[in-house]
This record gives structure tokens, sequence and C-alpha cells, in this order.
């Protein structure tokens, strides 16, 4: 025994520990060329080290980008290798959640259903439709079975349109922007993206015989409307830089040339078109920063010429709709030569013999109850109205009353249709049948899915026909096999103190609503200026901690859109693991106004700039997010206001995401490489006002990032095909770089995403769970 002890202390005298692996090196980020090239304009002279990367033209400055390209692609895959796990975990967690529809809700228009539905295992969808008195009941394509009644033994369901068979005709890639069936439902006019040409194309389609039609076959539409009830299609093209200019009209059917209606050889103004919903009229718009006018083509007689409506100085949003011989004008345009905050409601006779013609006012303008939109039927007037922040739509009966000048909505007895709480957004659907007492309008919320919903205006009656499931054991609606009809019926008769029909529906739980999980709050937010920003919080109640939540904020405060506050399913996976989603409602976006939108644009960008880092050190100085916790996510313009942000206070920051950002403005406004709208000048200045110009560059975020200064962790998305280049966020990506201090634990990134990603579901679950797992990953570091 003491022997055998004996050899083992020789052997552990010779044993030496074996030293500890150093952890692996960080990956080291790709460094592009830098070829440095100087631009002078007005009284400013900058360096561009990077410019040659937007240089489309030179073949040798493309080849490098390719390069440059795949080392990012390399470089994001290696930074974030050690989430493979969790990414596969996040994806799997968002795949579970998604919303797959076989079918979308059935479209009633005159004697059809029109609906698009998946075939397994196929890419892309079929746009069909069938009688609708063949099967009233009619709720997914799953009965009868692919489309075939066995009671009746007919084949009842009609295929108008094969998607997988276009993506054939245009390279493996089928992407639909404008698709109208003609008002005798004889024929289909769409448009598909041509993406190696990079436009839309036009085709017609025989819905009885399922072939193409002979012409029209036009490039670069960007607008269509049917005339003569279905024998005549109007449609809009655009020129080289995407400006829509000419109109043509084109009888189905005849060999003679399409007729030109209009060209606009102003390269200022732009053109736009769309048909009344009674088909009666098409209305051309002509718009430029000075001016907008709408003219009416008569669409029995499209040829007869057109007649001007309405003229106005400014560059003013105008949409004219016709109702039994009125026409009806929804604007906000100036009033008596002031600037208004908001939309208006006017009208006219059709046959009105002044000239100019003679509006009135039909509402009294009230400051407490703003109209945002309109929608007419035969029998009704429906108003999305806002009181504050909170939104609610009410029906109006048809014809309004002639002669007694304008009216508060009030007085009209309008009927308030049932809304859940929270309600961020109020979309109305297509509702192209004109004569049906049913409107379909799609109702957003922070915590509650998407709901698609169908209201009787004669009766009151509603029903949920379309909510993502997420909640099975709760959920008693999908694809509207129950309907509320009973408890609008028991709250028909409710009078509120105001004398307007409403029913209180926002405890009702036949909506989809998730706040029993998912607590949603609303706080005024002190800028700096002392203007209050809304903003707004969503987390989990049974996942949050007091200061200790990681933070995500949202913002996008351009061209006065509403910011998306939606409920998102692939943000359950971080509201599940503690995290705080807010919404910063700034400046230059909407929901407040004209004027709130012209404060955060243009010279004023700087507003929307402040409002969104007032809201981060709210956040964080209330404790609802934790010091050092907060990451921004923006998306195209919110992405530009994002990275400014950073650039103004880099270490309020932990993370942020950038997808398809507008990040270089100065050299995109001045040196436009794809076409621009006017709208973009607009929003974000005008470079050859040498004040504008100056603004510009105090703002854009390629121009003014910080030297020797910490940043956050950045993953910026984009793609080949998008508004806003991909050299963009390549050279904001490699200017970070450069003049920022370098650490491993706080990576800049660059991910391409694909054309298709918002095609392809499995695409966008990837590409979410990269970004949730980018986000963790900046947090634990």
């Amino acid at each position: 025994m003491r022997h055998h002890g004996h050899r083992l202390l020789r052997r552990w005298a010779h044993y030496k520990p074996q030293k500890p692996q150093a952890p692996p090196a960080p990956p080291t980020p790709p460094k592009p060329p830098r070829k440095p090239q100087s631009f002078t304009f007005h009284d400013s002279t900058w360096e561009d080290p990077y410019s040659w990367m937007s240089n489309l033209s030179d073949k040798v400055a493309m080849r490098h980008m390719d390069v440059y390209m795949e080392q990012e692609e390399k470089y994001t895959e290696a930074v974030m290798s050690d989430t493979e796990r969790l990414q596969a975990k996040l994806q799997s967690e968002m795949a579970s959640r998604f919303a797959f529809d076989l079918s979308t809700p059935p479209l009633r228009w005159g004697p059809w259903l029109y609906y698009r539905r998946v075939e397994e295992g196929k890419q892309y969808a079929v746009l069909c439709r069938r009688l609708a008195n063949l099967n009233e009941e009619f709720i997914s394509h799953k009965y009868p079975s692919a489309g075939f009644d066995f009671t009746s033994g007919k084949r009842i369901e009609q295929k108008l349109l094969d998607y997988n068979q276009e993506a054939e005709r245009f390279g493996g890639y089928a992407y639909e922007e404008l698709s109208e069936v003609s008002p005798d439902h004889r024929f289909l006019a769409y448009t598909m993206y041509d993406k190696d040409n990079d436009y839309f194309r036009l085709s017609v389609r025989n819905l009885n015989s399922g072939s193409l039609c002979s012409k029209p076959q036009a490039e670069r539409v960007s607008n269509l409307a049917w005339a003569k009830d279905g024998q005549a299609l109007i449609y809009v093209v655009t020129d080289n830089n995407k400006r829509p200019y000419r109109i043509y009209c084109s009888m189905i059917g005849s060999t003679d040339e399409d007729v030109l209606l209009l060209e606009e050889s102003d390269e200022n103004v732009y053109v736009n078109i769309r048909h009344t919903k009674d088909f009666r009229f098409v209305t051309v718009n002509t718009f430029s920063t000075t001016s907008s006018k709408v003219f009416l083509i008569n669409a029995a007689d499209p040829l007869s010429g057109m007649t001007l409506v309405w003229e106005c100085q400014g560059l003013a949003h105008c949409i004219v709709e016709h109702h039994q011989g009125y026409l009806y004008l929804f604007t906000d345009a100036t009033k008596e030569g002031q600037s208004v905050d908001y939309h208006y409601l006017l009208r006219s006779p059709v046959d009105a013999s002044s000239s100019p013609r003679i509006w009135e006012s039909v509402f009294i303008d009230d400051e407490d109850l703003i109209v945002e939109d309109v929608d007419f039927s035969d029998k009704h007037l429906v108003l999305i109205t806002r009181e504050g922040r909170k939104f609610r739509i009410c029906s109006v009966t048809l014809p309004l009353p002639v002669g007694k000048g304008a009216v508060h909505p009030k007085e009209l007895n309008p009927y308030f249709l049932p809304l859940p709480s929270h309600v961020s957004q109020i979309s109305p659907g297509p509702n192209y049948d004109f004569y049906s007492s049913t409107m379909r309008f799609t109702i957003s919320s922070p915590v509650m899915p998407d709901a698609v919903v169908d209201y009787d205006l004669s009766s009151g009656k509603w029903n949920i026909i379309q909510q993502q499931n997420l909640l099975h054991e709760r959920t008693r609606i999908l694809y509207g096999t129950a309907s509320s009809a009973s408890i609008a019926e028991k709250s028909s008769n409710i009078i509120n103190s105001n004398s307007m029909n409403e029913i209180n529906a926002e405890d009702d739980t036949s909506w989809n609503d998730l706040s029993e999980f998912y607590a949603c709050e609303h706080y005024d937010v002190s800028s700096c200026d002392g203007v209050v920003v809304p903003l707004t919080i969503v987390y989990s109640r049974k996942h949050k901690k007091e200061n200790q939540n990681p933070g995500l904020l949202h913002g996008h405060g351009a061209y006065g859109e509403l910011l998306d506050k939606r409920w998102r399913s692939e943000l359950k996976s971080l509201l599940d693991r503690g995290w705080v989603v807010a919404y910063a409602d700034v400046r230059g976006g909407g929901g407040g106004g004209k004027k709130w939108h012209h404060d955060g644009r243009r010279a004023k960008k700087h507003n929307s700039i402040k409002d969104y880092l007032c809201c981060a050190k709210f956040l964080i100085e209330k404790g609802i997010v934790q010091e050092n916790k907060l990451a921004g996510w923006g998306h195209s313009a919110g992405g530009l206001l994002v990275a400014s942000a950073i650039n103004c206070c880099p270490d309020l920051f932990r993370a942020a995401i950038l997808k398809v950002p507008f990040l270089d403005p100065s050299n995109t406004l001045l040196y436009p490489i794809l076409p621009l709208m006017a709208a973009d000048y607009e929003e974000f200045g005008y470079p050859g006002d040498v004040d504008e110009f100056h603004a510009i560059q105090k703002y854009s975020p390629y121009d003014n990032i910080q030297k020797d200064v910490l940043y956050p962790a950045v993953l910026v998305t984009s793609s080949f095909n998008t508004r806003f280049g991909v050299w963009e966020a390549a050279k904001w990506v490699a200017r970070v770089r450069e003049r920022t201090i370098y650490d491993s634990r706080r990576p800049i990134l660059l991910n391409l995403t694909t054309d298709i990603v918002e095609e392809n579901r499995y695409l966008q679950c990837k590409e979410s769970a990269l970004e949730a797992a980018f986000l963790i990953k900046a947090m634990e570091s």
C-alpha cells in the first residue's frame, strides 16, 4: 500500500496544471478603402472618404463594394456567433405566434366574395372569388374543400390570379403594387414589380377567360382607375426620375393607341388619379410645393376632357368624393388665406355654374373633435375622429341636410361604433362596395393584435372577422365565427350626455385584448422648449421589475405619419424577458395636426431629435428603464432620428437598431442617386436654400459623428433595393468605426437583407430573431 502511494505521489509531482485557455480574440471589423474627395456647396467645404460607395457607374468601385459587403456579412456572423442558440430559440418563438392566415377575410363587393389564399407549399398567394349567394357562410378556404360545394355539386371558387405564376413571369419575384377589379367584375388591372428594370408593369387580365388582354400593357405605371363601367382604363406613368407625369386612357378590347389625356412638363409637378366610390368620376390631382389642383373626368365619357373643380396655393392633401349630385372635398388646404392644422370637409353641387366654384363647409370647426378621415357609402358617411389621444369611429346618415350651413357633427346624431381600449390607429378597409351598408376597418392597439372588423352601419351590429389568436384558451373569435351583434343590440339604446349613440365596448371580452397580461401606459413628456410630447409604454405585468428593465424606444417623426404602435408579436419575446417597449410621438410625425408635422421638418428637424432625447431621458429618470439599458429603434426616416439622437447623446443609449435608415441627408438631398419625391425635400429641407442646407448639415447623422467617444452597439440593416441606398448605411458604419472609441462589446454591425423579407415569413422571423438577440446580447455584455 505504501509503495503504491509512493508511485502516486511521484506522478503528482510531475503533474503540470494546464494553463487556462485565453478567450478567442474578438472579430476585427472590416476597413473599407478610404478615397478622400472634397465637396463645396454654398460656403461649406467637406471631405467624404467614402463617397466612392455610391458611385454606381464605376465598376471598380462596385467591385470594392461587393467585397466590402461580403466582409461585413462575415463580421456580423462572427460577432453574433455566440447567440446562435438564442437566435434559434427566438426564431422558434416568433414563428409559433406568427399569424399564418390561410385566407384573407373575404371581402364582399356586389355579388362576389373576393379573397386571397395560400396553397400548401407555395410561396405566394392566389387571388380568388366566389359568388356570395352560393355560400353565405364562407369563412376560410378550408370549407367547402378546395372551393367545391358537395351539396350543389358545383365548383364555386374561381381563381383569378396566381402570384406564383406571376413570379415566373418576373424572374422569381412577385411584388404587386396596384390591383383594381373593374366595376363590372370582368377585368383585373394590376401592376407587378419588374426587378430587372426597376419599375412596375401594368397588365389587364380577363377574369372570365383568365387570359391577359393584349392592351393596355404599359411600363412605369404608378396609378390607375376604371371608367366607362369597366370598358376603359385610365392610368398614370412616370418619367425616368419616377415622377408621375402622364395620364393615358385605354379602351379595353380596342386596337387603337392609348390616348394621352395629360402630360405635365413641369418637373416640380406630380400627377395622381383615383375614381370616386360610385365610379361616376375620375379625379385628377396635380400638385407641387406651390399649388394643388383637382380636375374631374366624367367616367362615362373619359375622352370629353377635364374640368377644374379645386385649386389652392401650396402643397395640400385633397380627396374628392361624389354623393347624389354633390362633390365632397376632404382637405387640409389653407382656409380663407389662413393655414389650418387639421383636415376639414367641404361640398359643392356637381353642376355648380359659378367660376370659381363655391365650396361650403360641412362641419363647424371644433378643436376638441378632430376629423382624421372620412369614408362614404350610398347611405352613410363614416368619420374617424380623434379627441385628444382617443380615436373613435362614428357614422352619420346621408344625405346631409342642405341649406343649413355648417353644422356640428353632434347635431347629426352620429352613431359611435364600439372599440377596445388603447386604440392607436384605425385604418379603413378597401370598402369597394359603395352600395353596401357594411364597412370594414382594421383596429390597432399596442396591446391587441390587429382586428379586422365589419360594421353594419344600418343596424350598428359588428363582427370581428379576423384577429390573430395568441391566447388559444381565451380567444373565441377567428375568421368571424362569432358575432358581436348581441352586444351591440343590448347597448344600442344607450344615449350619453351629448345625445350621441355610443356603445361602450372597452371591457368587452369579444376583443382579443392582451391588456390583462401587458400594460399600456401613456405619459406627457415635456420637451426642451416646453412642448408636451406623447409617450406610450408597454410592458409585461408579470415580468416587469422596478428600476431593472431594459427598454426599446421607437421613433419616426416624419412625413406627418402616425408612429406605428400596433401590437407586433415578435416584440412579445422581449416583453416576456422583462423589456419595456416605448413609443415617442415626436414632432414631424402624425397625430397632432399639420403644425405638429411642420414643427419637426426641414429647418425644424432638430425638434424631432430633441423630443426623442427628452423621452429617452424621461424613461431613465422615472426608473421605467434601467440606466445604461436603453436601446433605440428607427426605420427609414426613423433611422435618421435615432442616429441623430445617438450623435447628440451617445452615452444615453446602450444599443440601437436602424432599419434601412436615411443617414446621409446632406449628400442624398444635394446629389440624389435614386429619384427623390417633392415630399422628401419638403420633409428634410432644400439644400439650395443656404439656411436649410446648414440645418441639414447640423442634424445629418453622417456629418455629426463624435470623435473619440464610446458609441452604443448598433445593428444597421439595409438592402440594395431601398429608397435610401445601402451605401448610406455602409458609409455611416465605416465612419462611426473610424471616429469613435472601439469596444468589441459595443459592435457596429451592418446586416444586408434580401428583397423578399416582407414576402417570406421564415425570413421575417429570422431577421426579427437576429435583432432581438443583438439587443439582448448588448444589454448583457
